[in-house]
Order: structure tokens, then sequence, then C-alpha cells
């Protein structure tokens, strides 16, 4: 599927019709100045909405943030620096416990919006106190154990793309449209605010300008304390406390930032030329001046970048358009922070390895692969396994120094799919897709012998299975954190195939 190929709704002929329980009711230079036919059909929607209006959303699974930085949204306040922890977990650093018992008990759910039309709903983030997703032009803040609304924030119009990172105060970012679209059209992605998870609050909404006109923001993040923006005008930054500009786009500049990638360093892909001659360069950047501190700069006709993570810096690119599959990555750079010198570069054919980075816009917006502990963790495709019409893969590990592999690898096992999440200190946190007759898993993959633990696995009841499996790694924004997963959706839409969610979470009883 190409790069826009998501999946509305994640519904499917026969959707799911869950026994849950009830829903879940309300209680009382120096800057930058210089500077399946229903996924067939899902997937031309999304490109009409995406050439219509701008709309993106963003991925889900977090990286290894610092503790004194960001947290991420995978991963619950506080990420790990990776070095030695006493508190917990199976390796140096880790942070979730191996529960007694993984076997895990769906905690609430959110029945799926209905709309006329298909709305994107992308945002998901975890703190140690509320787990928040977006809805229909508006977020709404659950308990993440008992899924009781603690809050809502309601927007003028719908979400367009969501940072993926929470700053160490529960700070995090979106853009949005001004007001409600009429069917089938787009009043443009003008608006970027700051969200206060705690308070379910909106700090400050910004727009960008670009000479006379204001911009269509594409991408958004947030790196310690700046929220940065993209555009096909170049790039603008905020303070996400105070809503100063710490900069914004000069008409007269002949490159511009195409968007960034944050949580504990602030990258920039920025753009020089034309397409078809273009020159991008991968800059490590001061959050609050916008100063380069390190420029790499890409084989010349390369067109769009991915980052996959900004510290280790790791970049993807399409090199020379042969990635066919429309993963958007033929090939990985693992680059040097500091100097912005090229550390290795590891190929990755798309006809053996999956993941997949949707760069044109979304510059931010890589699955399935995930960077940290130094290495580099990527799934295979799938293929054949020994039952009949079974499907499996591997996880295989590289090092973010040489290229090479490790040697350590990681088999999913018969009828089920490995799709990496992201670090836990040492350790990589990982989502196991399953097969007819099972639930799917989370588990724990560290040490030498890359042994994998499990943390948690779903309930095998048919309507509780078929509703997981609709939730697909390649679109759907999967949070685990605290013992407990979070499956939504990115977009809400008319359903015509029965019972579909907007979000589903789960918890190990042990």
């Amino acid at each position: 599927m190409g790069p826009y190929g998501q999946q509305p709704g994640y519904g499917y002929p026969g959707g799911p019709t869950v026994p849950m329980p009830a829903q879940p009711g309300q209680p009382g230079g120096g800057g930058r100045n210089n500077t399946a036919m229903v996924i067939i059909v899902a997937a031309v929607v999304a490109i009409a909405l995406i050439v219509g209006g701008g709309i993106w959303y963003a991925k889900s699974s977090g990286g290894d943030g610092k503790k004194d930085e960001t947290a991420s949204s995978s991963g619950g306040k506080g990420g790990t620096d990776g070095k030695d922890d006493t508190s917990g977990g199976t390796s140096s650093g880790s942070k979730e416990k191996v529960p007694s018992d993984p076997a895990s008990k769906l905690l609430f759910q959110v029945d799926m919006p209905q709309t006329k039309d298909t709305v994107v709903t992308s945002g998901s983030w975890l703190t140690n106190s509320v787990y928040a997703k977006s809805g229909v032009a508006e977020i709404v803040g659950y308990n993440p154990a008992a899924g009781t609304k603690m809050w809502t924030l309601k927007l003028p119009g719908p979400v367009c793309t969501a940072s993926k990172h929470v700053t160490e105060d529960n700070k995090t970012a979106v853009v949005f449209q001004p007001k409600m679209p009429k069917k089938g059209s787009s009043e443009g992605c003008s608006q970027v605010a700051a969200i206060d998870l705690d308070k379910g609050t909106r700090i400050w909404t910004k727009t960008v300008k670009n000479g006379d006109y204001t911009a269509n923001l594409q991408n958004v993040t947030v790196s310690q304390h700046t929220v940065a923006v993209g555009s096909s005008n170049g790039g603008a930054a905020f303070d996400i406390g105070t809503g100063k500009v710490l900069w914004q786009p000069k008409p007269e500049d002949t490159c511009e930032d195409a968007g960034y990638g944050g949580g504990p360093k602030l990258v920039a892909v920025r753009k020089c030329g034309s397409y078809g001659e273009r020159q991008l360069h991968i800059q490590t950047i001061d959050p609050t001046s916008g100063k380069v501190i390190s420029d790499y700069k890409m084989t010349a006709g390369i067109e769009y970048a991915g980052i996959v993570s900004t510290d280790p810096l790791v970049v993807a690119a399409d090199v020379g358009d042969s990635a066919d599959d429309g993963s958007g990555i033929s090939d990985y750079f693992s680059i040097d922070n500091k100097t912005g010198k090229l550390l290795t570069r590891i190929s990755a054919p798309s006809d053996t390895y999956s993941g997949r980075c949707d760069s044109i816009t979304r510059v931010e917006d890589c699955r399935e692969v995930v960077a940290g502990n130094g290495r580099l963790y990527v799934p295979t495709e799938e293929h054949d396994g020994d039952g009949d019409y079974s499907k499996t893969n591997e996880i295989v590990v590289f090092d973010l120094a040489t290229g090479k592999q490790t040697g350590q690898r990681a088999e999913a096992g018969d009828g089920y799919t490995l799709s990496p999440l992201r670090m836990d200190g040492g350790n990589l946190i990982a989502y196991k897709h399953p097969p007819y007759n099972k639930g799917g898993q989370i588990v724990t993959l560290g040490g030498p012998s890359f042994k994998a633990t499990t943390l948690l696995e779903n309930p095998a009841t048919e309507d509780v299975r078929r509703a997981e499996t609709t939730m697909l790694p390649e679109y759907a924004e999967i949070l685990y954190g605290q013992g407990r997963l979070y499956m939504s959706a990115v977009y809400a839409h008319k359903t015509t195939y029965g019972k579909e969610y907007l979000l589903l979470a789960f918890g190990a009883g042990g």
C-alpha cells in the first residue's frame, strides 16, 4: 500500500461486535531565519483528504527520550537514558515490569464517533495520570485504568496532526482546522496549539504567516520546551509555555525547513532547491534559538527523508525510488548529532524488510522501526509460517556505528507478526499481531540473547480478538505503558460494517 494507504476507522465487512463493559461516563543562521476492499477504499479517501486539505496523522510510537527532557507518548511520563536502574524490568534502565500473570482483560473502550464524513482523530498520549485521545474536533482525557472521562477539550475544527512527544510537565501540541469543514472539504490546517494534558486546556493557539498568507501546517513536534511546525513554505517554532515565537519562515528564504523530529533533541529536515534538483540537509538545532548544531548533507537526488529518531539520530529515505511497496524506505542513515558526520548507511531493501516512513510531508511519521541503545530494530517482511495459510516475521538488529547486523534476531512465532514500538531502557518493546485464534501480545526483548518476555497477552475470545485485529500496527496508534495497552484509530467515519471502536484499552491482571 502506498504512503497514504491509511485505513479510516479500521472497519471491515462483518466488523467486530464486542461484548464489552458499558461505556464509561463522565464523573461529577544563528537561527532559522536563514534558514482489503475497505482498505483500498479507505486509501482513496485518505489520499483525497490529504490532497484537498493537507490532512495528516502522527505516529504513536515513542522514542527513548531522556528523563530530564521529554516523556515518550508510548511509555508514560519520564523516558529512560539507558543507565542502571534497580526499579524493575528485565534489563538495565527498563521501567516496564513483568507481571506475574500477563493475561489481560479489556479495561474500557470508546465507540467510533458517527460522522457523515471521514474525520482525522490522530493523537494519543499517556502520562502517569491520564490517557488522552483525539476525537472529532475534541481531545478527551481518560482515567488510564477505569476509562472515566477526566476532561474534554473542545476544538473549533478537527485535528490535522499531533505531536507524539510530551514534555516533563505533560504538555504537547496539535495542529487543527479553524472550524468544521463542509463534507468532502477542508478548512486548512492553520492552527497550532499547546495542550496541557494534566488540565485538559489549550495554553495558546497560533498561526504561522508566510508573507501575507497563513501557512497550511503539515507536521508538528515537541522537543524540550519548543513546539516546532513544518509547512511547504518553511518551519516555525514557539515556546510551549508562553507561545512566544522563536523563529518563523521568511518569504525570501531559498531553503526551508520541511519539518522536524522532536523528543530529546530537535532535528530539521531542510530542503534546498526545487523538486528533481533537491538537496536535503539533516540539521540538529538548538530548540530555543534555532541555531544549527550539526548539518548532514544527504546525497543529491534524495527528495524526502523521514526521521526515525533524534537521539540517536537516524533518518530513512527511499534512495532512487527503489522501494516499490510504498514503504518510503530503502536505506537508513545513522548520523552523529554533534558533528553531522555519517556513521553508517544501512541498506534495507523493501522486499526484505518492513517498516514505513510517510515522509513526503510527515517527516517524523516512521512506523514499526525503532532506534535506541546504539541499535536499529527492523522487522522483516511477512513470509509463510509453518501452518497452513499462516504468516510470520522476525525483528533483526543493526549496529548504528558499523551498520552490521548484531546477530540478535527475534522470531514472532507461527501466525504472529512482530512490530517494534519503542525502547524501554536497554530493552525493545514490541507488539505481536496475533493469528486467527489468539490475542495479541506485548513483549520486551533484551539482553545478549534478545529473548522475548511477555508483558501482556490479550483475550482470545472471538469478538475481542476481531476488534483488536482491526487496529493494525501499520496504521493505528499503539501505546504501551504502566502495564496497559492502548490501541486507537486515526480516523472516524460513518460505520457501515458493524460495530467499530475509536479506542481499546487492555491491562494485565498480575
